[in-house]
Formats: C-alpha cells, sequence, structure tokens
C-alpha cells in the first residue's frame, strides 16, 4: 500500500504531461504530493524528516516552475534533492561520525555496525548517482524526455532498495535464529 501511494504523485504528474504540459503536471505534482502526504499522515501521525523535504522541495520548485514559467526548476528538483541527500549523508557518516541509516532503523533492524556503515556508503554513492544521471538528462534531452525517465527512472530506486534487502537478508535470518534459540 506504501508502494502504491509512493508512485501516486509521479504518476498522476506523468499523466498530466502527456496530456496537458509540463506547467499543468508540475501543478498536479504539488496538489498530489500534498494529497500523499495527507494520506501517510493519517495513517502515520507522523511524516518523517523525508517525506517533509520531499515536499517542501516540491512546492518550492513547483512554485517557482509555475510563477517563473520556466521548467527548469521542477527538471532541476531530484538533482537537488539527491545531492542534498548524498552530502548530508557523508557528512553525518565522515564527518560526524554518525551513521544516519543506524539512528532512523536501528530499532526495526538488527544489523553489524560493518553492515551499517556499508549501507550508509551505499545510500552516499547512490544518491550521488541519481543526482549525476539527474542532471545529466536535463542537460541533454528534451522535457519529454525528461518526464519520460523520471517516470521510468523510478525503477532505478525499486532495484537499489530489492539489493539492499538481498545483502541484508543473511543478517535479519542470523538475528531471527540467534534470537529463536534465546527463547525458552
Amino acid at each position: 500500500m506504501k508502494t502504491l501511494i509512493d508512485f501516486f504523485p509521479i504518476l498522476l504528474f506523468f499523466g498530466a504531461y502527456k496530456f496537458y504540459d509540463i506547467y499543468a503536471a508540475t501543478g498536479v505534482l504539488m496538489v498530489a504530493t500534498l494529497g500523499q502526504m495527507a494520506l501517510i499522515y493519517a495513517m502515520d501521525r507522523k511524516l518523517q524528516a523525508m517525506h517533509k523535504i520531499t515536499l517542501v522541495m516540491v512546492l518550492g520548485f513547483g512554485a517557482l516552475t509555475l510563477g517563473l514559467h520556466d521548467d527548469r526548476f521542477i527538471k532541476w528538483k531530484p538533482t537537488v534533492l539527491y545531492l542534498a541527500m548524498a552530502l548530508g549523508l557523508a557528512w553525518a557518516l565522515w564527518g560526524m561520525r554518525k551513521n544516519v541509516l543506524q539512528t532512523l532503523l536501528g530499532s526495526q533492524l538488527d544489523l553489524p555496525a560493518a553492515v551499517w556503515q556499508r549501507l550508509n556508503v551505499a545510500w552516499v554513492l547512490y544518491c550521488s548517482f541519481m543526482a549525476a544521471l539527474n542532471a545529466f538528462v536535463v542537460l541533454n534531452y528534451s522535457t519529454e524526455a525528461w518526464v519520460n525517465f523520471k517516470l521510468w527512472g523510478y525503477l532505478l530506486p525499486l532495484g537499489f532498495i530489492i539489493g539492499q534487502g538481498v545483502y541484508i537478508a543473511p543478517y535479519i535470518k542470523a538475528a531471527d535464529k540467534q534470537h529463536d534459540t534465546e527463547q525458552p
């Protein structure tokens, strides 16, 4: 259900672009993202930091796109978001010696410190790659190509997340076995 909620705004954005234009699509994206966040808040009674950042960026870059009638703003939003995430995770890990992923997910996953470290580095590299890839598409292709990339490019995050699941699965199974042997 939550995965469907995550794709809801981008699907509506894509549809609005195909039937109208980038400006109508941007307005639809803004409204859909507000609806998405309201739904997440209704279900969880809170928004994660990433939800709040995404909402602010969609509304901010969307407002600039519509107000200035310049599609470059909405097209650069993913690059700015991914770059900010990469820099934030890198700074926390190497500058402050704090693993943000472990802080956020440590209560849900019991993983060795080295695994948390590798996951955090993987996220830094992934976010850097996605920022660069979006920038490349924005600079070298049409708006139509960017919109198509935006929709089909969602397969990259899905693949990355599945890859992480495969990577941590043995550690989760080992932790479950250890927990089962400790039960009376």
